[in-house]
Order: structure tokens, then C-alpha cells, then sequence
């Protein structure tokens, strides 16, 4: 279940998208990503989104700031780029480091620029089904099930994580499109065998080749929404791949999902602080 393709399509109409609003307009979309300290897996994904970003036109802005910066000073910086009409997009890149309230530095991004839905507002709103943008990872997720066809209406899926940028709202997705979902976490008794009864399972934990092939229900989907070191996700690939119907690969799965979505995201924001139609 390869992200790429979709993905592709999804950046093609991003890339009219942003023409559009240039004829229109005058104004070019902008992202600003927001990078505290030097953390190596976090600068490749920044230099990654940028990347994406001159692909299908959009400016990108970037601020970086030193390990050492306060939460004060941080929410200076998003509260700069808040009052900045042009920029249209805020993406600040998780994790941020310890010294920085993450929760008081995430809730400065307005909801209108808030492109990966990390405040209480945009997560909120998507629980209930709401409009709103949606965390982009989760999003990106969703978007593959319905392009490989897998029925969700009815389906039991286990989501195994639940951080708040991914697995809780991957979560209220999967509810919102009719599954009835387990969500599962490191103090989850009994994992394997909820993990068995799964039509669905999407691992998100974080923890290298964590879900084992023989916990996989033949004919299940399984997503592998992790990334460790070595370019090996959090499902043991190679012996869960004979027992799922359909499995992501990892690097080439929800990776270019998650970017293809950052980018629609962030030229829909554009679009609609700019007063340009859909």
C-alpha cells in the first residue's frame, strides 16, 4: 500500500491550487516551519518540507531557533508570525525541547494557520467532525484506506499510540467514518491478542519492529505509521507481510502521505485568508 502515488495526485492539485491564488491574488501561499534546537531527524524533516513546498510553489519560511530558547521567546516567534499576513501557514516541528512548554507554544497558532492541527481548536473540531484541518499524519492515513478501498464502515481497528498529533486524532477519524476503534497504548494489557482480533491496525508507538508478524489477523490492513533509525518503521515488515492483505512500507508509505497533506492543507489555508473560492 504504497503513499507515493496518491500523494503525487494530491501535490499535482496543490500545485493548480497555488496558481490559482497567484492569478488571483497577486500572493504567493507561504509556510513558515518553526525549528527550536539543532535535533538531526527534526532538521531533515524541516529541510524535507521545504523541500515540498518549492515543489508545488509555495513559499517557505524558515525560523530557527537555538536549543537554549525559552518558551517565552518561542512564543514570541509564533506570535510574530501570527500577525504576519503574509504568512498563511505555521508548522512547528514536534518535538520541541524539554526547556519549551510544547502545549502553551502550540495553542499561539491561530486556527487559521494552524496547517497540522496542534491546537485544542483544530483537535477538537475534528473529533467532532467538524470542519477544520486535520493533523496531517492521521489525515494522510485515511486518505490511503479510502484509495486502497478498505472498508472502515464497521471495521474493528486498533491504533497503537495516542499521542495527540496522531493517534488520538487518528482515532476520532476512524469513529467519524463508522469503525469501531480500540485505542491501545504502553500500559494496554493483553496487546497482542486485541491486536489479533484487528481488521485494521495502525502502529504509531515508536518503537522499531514493535508489532510482531503472528499478531497480524490473516486478510487484515496494516499501516505503519512509524519511522526509527535505520529507515525501519514500527511493524515487523517482513513477517507480517505474508498474513496483511494490504501493509505500508516503510520509508514510501504514510510518509509522502504526510507531506502531500501539510502542503493541500497549507494552500487551502492561503485560499481562504485570501478570499479565494474553492
Amino acid at each position: 500500500m504504497k503513499g507515493e502515488p496518491l500523494a503525487r495526485r494530491i501535490r499535482e492539485g496543490v500545485c493548480a491550487k497555488v496558481a490559482r491564488i497567484r492569478s488571483t491574488t497577486g500572493t504567493t501561499p507561504c509556510l513558515a516551519t518553526v525549528l527550536v534546537g539543532n535535533a538531526r531527524s527534526s532538521t531533515v524533516y524541516v529541510r524535507a518540507k521545504r523541500k515540498g513546498c518549492e515543489s508545488v510553489g509555495i513559499k517557505s519560511l524558515a525560523i530557527e531557533l537555538p536549543g537554549d530558547t525559552t518558551t517565552e521567546q518561542a512564543i514570541l516567534a509564533v506570535d510574530q508570525l501570527s500577525n504576519d499576513g503574509a504568512v498563511h501557514g505555521i508548522l512547528i516541528q514536534h518535538p520541541v525541547p524539554r526547556s519549551v512548554d510544547r502545549r502553551a507554544l502550540f495553542e499561539r497558532v491561530p486556527p487559521a494557520k494552524d496547517v497540522d492541527a496542534i491546537t485544542s481548536v483544530s483537535l477538537g473540531r475534528s473529533i467532532l467532525g467538524m470542519p477544520s484541518f486535520s493533523a496531517c499524519t492521521p489525515q494522510g492515513i485515511v486518505r490511503l484506506l479510502q484509495e486502497y478501498g478498505v472498508p472502515l464502515e464497521g471495521a474493528d481497528a486498533v491504533v497503537i499510540g495516542r499521542s495527540p498529533i496522531l493517534g488520538r486524532p487518528l482515532a476520532s477519524m476512524l469513529i467519524n467514518a463508522h469503525a469501531t476503534v480500540t485505542l491501545c497504548h504502553s500500559h494496554t494489557r493483553n496487546l497482542a491478542d486485541m491486536v489479533r482480533r484487528a481488521d485494521v491496525v495502525i502502529a504509531a508507538v515508536g518503537r522499531p519492529r514493535f508489532v510482531q508478524g503472528e499478531w497480524i489477523k490473516p486478510g487484515a490492513v496494516v499501516v505503519d505509521a512509524g519511522y526509527n533509525e535505520g529507515c525501519v518503521g514500527d511493524v515487523d515488515f517482513e513477517a507480517a507481510l505474508p498474513r496483511a492483505s494490504w501493509i505500508t512500507p516503510v520509508p514510501g508509505g504514510v510518509g509522502p502521505m504526510t507531506l502531500a497533506i501539510l502542503l493541500e492543507q497549507s494552500a487551502e489555508a492561503a485560499a481562504q485568508q485570501l478570499g479565494v473560492a474553492p
